[in-house]
């Protein structure tokens, strides 16, 4: 019986892009596997390992046959009526069509006689069976090998010219995301003769550029791939390992260091270092303590950016003076790595110091007029027309929470007076700092910047804090504004960008979304809904759209109607994003979709109105009434004119006497828990109600024939949709 051996594919390749070695490795390994299993060479036992290095892409796939076993197979012909003629002979159509499947018909009836008849539908067809032989490893890996290259998500594909092995030496060219230089193959110990890239697969490869110990490195066995490439190679192959082993050396040279220091933490920046280097050697370097000066933000920054420094904090949290250094050489003495990489960082370092002097040379105050020089969309004007209103929707954020507060106390006024002025400043500061020298050579410090330029000016520290947190959250998971200026600061710019940009049509679209609305819409709904503000979401919008009055006012009059009507898919836009948020926080579609089909204007009320539906779903009378809201909903539907009144001189029957009795003693007490935000307790309450609902529609006719009687058993239902669905829409709930 024929055995499985394992097979190693290497390509060794000039330098790859290290940003995305990782996904390339893994790329190559599962479309190799997969083009194999499609071969039927390799089966469900077989487990594909990825390896990838700066200069190597290289996979291991276990359990694969050295041929396919041959496979039976059945082919639909044609119908019996085309195939064969009156006497049974085979037709002209039938012959051509076997010939073309390799059949032997040199005897037309033996051949016919080995046909197969079946029904296909209502009519009767012939069909083949056939034995295909099984795929070779050398022929499949061949395919599987250009079919794994072709998928290769490469980012950008680079022709080159191959020097031997093609038709013109110096002329012929292939593409790839390298330069090609050798392939391994290797099927347990021997050798499987592809070829790719004008490369013919062999047994041997290079390692370390330096340090390897022999030249060319030869694999005995695909097995012993990585432990060869360790050994003779210097080369770590996988990336895993490799990642794993410079976190344990960086954590090891913090330790060494003492006093709770420790790298920065940073998965993209590990990665890509471990896309840098074959065998890493960390070491610890530093520079001149004066530069902490500078905020570390941006020392951090130019550390990790520019040369893939981990830089090290102390046990506070701040920079300190020392970094690491993840090495690709391992000299016995390593001061000369050691000095030239601190000779490296010093005029980065020294670069930042000078845009930080420079910069607080000029206030923000007096950068504002620059802003009109900046253009931020050709559609939208400058960014000084956008702090301006960023700042609009600011004042009005400000207006609607003082309309809020109750009882309004002298005491309300000042804050609120605080409030206002704190955020009129940030808000027409919030974006100066993108006309320093910092935020101009480093964008990611935007807002960061602005906070410490802030306090230089000497800036309340509300102020300073709300212009360095306007961008939050900047990413999922990010901390929100730290106060109260800049949740409002934070909140009126989000507006503004979703309003202005749904406006002039940007929509997301797919998965390309430029201008980060998706992140936008889901800062305004967390701010929204973990603040304490009492701001309804349609006045909100409505006011962020009356701060591009002036600008729309001189668009055509098409472009205007567009304006307006994209503001109704921004509003969906939001509720779809917070849809999406709260599935991935664990409520179940049906829970979201009853929340959400109010539209609720207040967002920090609605993990509120989840709580107390997941809790109503729990309640053992909650399907019964579901279903009965999915009833009323359809009955009232259909009488769309019905108003929540019931006159009790028109109530007949029992059950709907006895409903009405319900209503009115449960009732009053659910809403006051409403008014209360207490939405728990209101739905809890309605529940009582499950027993005379059931009652109602099983004793009552609601469209009765007498007008006035269906009129009112309408209304009483309408009354009842009111009360059980003012904390969710419960039909929603209904299987």
């Amino acid at each position: 019986m024929m055995t499985t051996q394992n097979l190693l594919v290497e390509l060794f390749v000039e330098e790859l892009p290290p940003k995305v070695l990782k996904k390339l490795g893994d790329a190559f390994a599962t479309q190799l596997a997969d083009q194999l299993r499609a071969l039927g060479l390799i089966n469900g036992d077989s487990v594909t390992t990825a390896y990838a290095s700066p200069r190597r892409l290289a996979a291991h796939v276990s359990h694969v046959w050295l041929k396919a076993a041959d496979k039976a197979v059945q082919q639909k012909l044609m119908p019996v009526s085309v195939g064969l003629d009156a006497s049974g002979n085979a037709t002209p159509a039938l012959l051509k069509k076997l010939q073309a499947l390799g059949a032997d018909t040199s005897n037309p009836a033996a051949t016919v006689s080995a046909l197969k008849r079946a029904l296909d539908g209502k009519a009767e067809a012939l069909f083949y069976d056939s034995l295909v032989t099984g795929a070779t490893l050398d022929t499949g890996l061949q395919k599987a090998l250009e079919e794994a290259i072709r998928l290769l998500p490469i980012p950008k594909v680079m022709g080159y010219q191959l020097e031997r092995d093609c038709a013109l030496p110096g002329w012929t060219s292939v593409n790839f995301v390298r330069p090609a230089h050798g392939l391994v193959a290797l099927h347990g110990s021997t050798v499987v003769p592809v070829k790719v890239l004008g490369l013919t697969a062999g047994n041997s490869t290079q390692g370390h550029r330096f340090e390897a110990a022999v030249s060319p490195v030869v694999i005995e066995a695909a097995d012993s791939y990585s432990a060869t490439m360790a050994r003779d190679g210097a080369v770590i192959a996988s990336f895993a390992e490799r990642k794993a082993e410079i976190a344990r050396q960086l954590a090891a040279a913090a330790a060494k260091l003492g006093n709770g220091v420790h790298p920065i933490e940073d998965d993209a920046l590990l990665d890509e270092v471990t896309a840098l280097v074959e065998r890493p050697n960390v070491l610890v370097c530093q520079f001149e303590p004066e530069f902490l000066d500078v905020p570390q933000e941006c020392l951090i920054l130019t550390m990790k950016a520019n040369q893939k420094y981990f830089p090290l904090l102390d046990a506070a949290g701040k920079l300190t003076h020392q970094f690491l250094v993840v090495s690709n050489i391992s000299p016995a003495d390593a001061s000369a790595v050691v000095g030239g990489n601190e000779r490296v960082v010093r005029p980065r370092l020294a670069d930042a110091k000078f845009f930080f002097d420079q910069d607080r040379k000029k206030t923000l105050a007096s950068r504002v007029d620059g802003l009109a020089k900046v253009v931020y969309h050709n559609k939208l004007g400058t960014q000084g027309e956008r702090a301006q209103r960023v700042a609009f929707i600011a004042a009005a954020i400000v207006r609607q929470i003082r309309e809020a507060i109750v009882p309004y106390t002298a005491l309300a006024k000042d804050e609120m007076d605080v409030l206002s002025s704190k955020v009129q400043q940030a808000a027409l500061l919030a974006k100066t700092d993108l006309l320093t020298d910092m935020v101009g050579e480093f964008p990611e410090l935007q807002g960061i910047m602005g906070g410490y330029y802030a306090r230089h000016d000497g800036l309340r520290d509300g102020v300073a804090i709300a212009i360095e947190d306007h961008y939050k959250p900047r990413f999922a998971g990010d901390t929100l504004p730290r106060n109260h200026t800049g949740s409002v600061v934070a909140l009126a710019d989000k507006l503004e960008t979703l309003v202005g940009m749904f406006g002039i049509g940007n929509l997301p679209t797919g998965d390309k979304d430029p201008f980060a609305l998706r992140r936008h819409a889901l800062g305004v709904i967390r701010i929204l809904m973990e603040s304490d503000f009492s701001l309804n979401l349609d006045t909100l919008l409505a006011n962020a759209t009356k701060a591009f009055a002036e600008l729309i006012e001189l668009w055509p009059e098409k472009e205007q109607a567009d304006f307006a009507a994209n503001q109704a898919k921004l509003v969906d836009f939001i509720y779809d994003r917070m849809a999406g948020s709260l599935r991935e926080q664990g409520y179940s579609a049906q829970e979201v979709d009853a929340v959400l089909a109010l539209r609720p204007q207040r967002l920090g009320d609605v993990p509120h109105r989840m709580a107390a539906v997941r809790a109503f779903a729990a309640l053992p009378e909650a399907p019964a009434l579901a279903a009965a809201n999915k009833r009323i909903s359809n009955i009232l539907k259909k009488a769309p004119e019905v108003d929540a009144h019931v006159s009790e001189i028109l109530l007949q029957e029992p059950a709907e006497k006895a409903l009405y009795a319900a209503m009115q003693a449960v009732a009053p007490k659910a809403q006051a828990q409403l008014a209360a935000g207490d939405y728990t307790a209101s739905l809890q309450t309605l529940a009582v109600l499950r027993e005379p609902v059931d009652a109602f529609f099983d004793g009552v006719m609601v469209n009765a024939e007498q007008l006035d009687l269906r009129l009112n058993r309408q209304g009483l239902l309408k009354s009842l949709h009111d009360a059980m669905n003012r904390v969710a829409d419960l039909s929603r709930l209904a299987a």
